[in-house]
């Protein structure tokens, strides 16, 4: 793919989000992404994990001030415009990421993240009401998978249909593309739902078996690449595919890190025609 920057400089794209001891969620995974997709990348981070992809063991957070630091810090001197946020853990960290937001006047791709595949909570409770209501209003786009877009709604979701009720309920209450992300569903054969502009999409790639531990940091590999897609001269719909075929490709190259311990890693090989993207008729 040829990579043009919309700009004169370099494309570039900043990460604000947790670290990931383990390399394969996170900061870590964001910047292999943006890298990967010649993309310059930089970041803030809001938390220090300590984790591998089978447990989080502990998480020390920052304060907001330190992230707010952080953001000025890089914008002063670098052409930031597009900005992804994993992690923010708590109520202040968000409320300093929204306000920067609009500082910098950033575009913005959301991933809501609340908790880890492993099931140890990356959100605060009483900071989803801040997520609602301070961030998500300023994204560009909302990437949850099912358990968050559950939180997130409140509407129990088991298929495909209960996607695309809970993202119309999203994309009526935000003004940001929704991409809710059905990975958590067993045998949906990769199918996401995408409401955009109003109207709905179904993208999927084929089924794909995996290794031990490889779909860690799936959902944080997925918005970087968005966030990373965005700089470039590419159409919103190249933009959602190529990612979605970057996952793809990164699962379906997985590396080995460890005995029986599998991880995603930018793939050799171009993916692109493995993924479907369909407008549904309402």
């Amino acid at each position: 793919m040829t990579k043009r920057s919309k700009t004169k400089f370099y494309p570039v794209a900043m990460t604000i989000a947790g670290s990931d001891s383990g390399g394969g969620a996170g900061i870590a995974a964001d910047l292999r992404t943006f890298n990967a997709l010649g993309v310059f990348g930089t970041c803030a981070i809001t938390a220090v994990t300590s984790q591998n992809p089978a447990a989080v063991r502990r998480i020390d957070a920052l304060d907001a001030g330190a992230v707010t630091a952080q953001i000025d810090a890089v914008c002063e001197k670098i052409a930031v415009k597009y900005v992804k946020t994993g992690m923010l853990y708590s109520s202040a960290v968000i409320s300093a990421v929204a306000g920067a937001v609009k500082k910098h006047d950033f575009i913005l791709v959301c991933d809501p993240l609340m908790v880890s595949t492993s099931g140890h909570k990356l959100l605060q409770d009483e900071a989803i009401e801040t997520v609602k209501s301070e961030l998500l209003p300023l994204a560009s786009w909302i990437t949850p998978n099912i358990p968050e877009a559950e939180l997130l709604t409140g509407c129990r979701i088991s298929g495909v249909a209960d996607m695309l009720t809970a993202a119309g309920k999203l994309s009526e209450q935000y003004p940001g593309a929704i991409w809710l992300k059905g990975g958590h569903l067993s045998g949906n054969a990769g199918v996401d739902v995408i409401i955009r502009d109003g109207r709905k999409y179904i993208i999927s790639a084929p089924e794909l078996p995996l290794p031990p531990f490889a779909s860690h940091g799936t959902g944080c590999t997925l918005s970087a690449a968005l966030t990373a897609m965005l700089p470039l001269d590419l159409s919103w719909k190249q933009a959602v595919c190529g990612s979605k075929a970057f996952v793809y490709g990164s699962l379906a190259q997985t590396v080995e890190i460890g005995p029986g311990v599998n991880a995603m890693y930018p793939p050799l090989d171009d993916y692109s025609s493995m993924i479907k993207l369909e407008a549904q008729d309402d």
